[in-house]
């Protein structure tokens, strides 16, 4: 009498089933997903008076710094600021697309807008993509219920906190903001926490640096703090610079005749358009 042989599957440990996929599809020349590595810390906190933003202002293209002093931190409504960490073209895209849809909203209610409106577009907009569109923002104003601080991930989801960090540099970040935050914070204090939480991923991640963006917003108006801090100012070997000479020497002057003669036509050309 035969028995029956039922196989059941392995209890704990890992499993490398992907790992030999992924090595057979690699002898055969399928070449693995490569990830899309950006830079960028964003941070937001809430004080005794509203919310204050911050950010750094280093943009990468690979290990290419592209810009050293871009805006990162992204008007929305006169309350309602937002950080934007990714691809720059989709966190300037997002923004300003929900930015000119809060203010058809307040022309059409002729009321202030509120964050969990702006809230709802973003989230929306970037869960109908599945994350292909990558924006990671932290979102922070101040409208008739209070303070509100929200975090956005590409992929839709969301989180409502007292203090939030997102990018490459949002471990370093949080790391400040959970030695130090408390509520209760007074407006000095806030900016204080959020520009050493800025300089921390500033000084301990690759992807972000330069300088130290903050944004302040109350229920009386908001105060943009650009290049609030600058951490790492740029040096030179002597007080004037470069120094160039004004003169190069001529080395060798040779002049070659012409054997044919040249024709000269004059006219005009098509003009270049850009």
């Amino acid at each position: 009498m035969s028995k029956s042989v039922i196989e059941t599957p392995p209890k704990g440990g890992f499993s490398f089933d992907l790992c030999k996929r992924n090595e057979m599809l690699a002898k055969k020349g399928a070449n693995p997903p490569s990830f899309r590595k950006t830079g960028t810390t964003i941070v937001g906190l809430i004080f005794q008076d509203g919310v204050i933003l911050g950010a750094d202002t280093r943009a990468t293209e690979g290990p290419i710094v592209c810009d050293k002093n871009c805006e990162k931190i992204h008007y929305m409504a006169p309350n309602i600021y937002c950080c934007g960490a990714g691809t720059a073209a989709d966190t300037e895209a997002v923004t300003d697309m929900v930015s000119s849809q809060l203010q058809l909203h307040r022309y059409h209610t002729g009321r202030e807008s509120r964050v969990v409106t702006a809230l709802t577009l973003l989230k929306r907009h970037l869960f109908n993509y599945q994350g292909y569109v990558s924006a990671a923002l932290v979102l922070g104003g101040v409208d008739v219920t209070g303070p509100h601080l929200h975090t956005i991930y590409p992929h839709g989801s969301t989180d409502t906190l007292p203090f939030a960090t997102m990018g490459s540099g949002s471990l370093a970040a949080m790391a400040v903001f959970e030695s130090n935050y408390r509520e209760g914070l007074t407006r000095d204090e806030g900016i204080k926490l959020v520009t050493e939480a800025i300089c921390s991923g500033i000084f301990n991640d690759l992807g972000s640096g330069s300088n130290v963006d903050i944004c302040v917003i109350t229920k009386g108006g908001k105060e943009y703090l650009r290049n609030h801090l600058q951490p790492n100012p740029r040096t030179y070997t002597s007080s004037k610079g470069y120094s160039f000479p004004k003169k190069t020497e001529v080395l060798l002057t040779k002049i070659t005749p012409l054997k044919e003669k040249v024709e000269i036509i004059e006219g005009g050309g098509d003009v270049m358009e850009e």
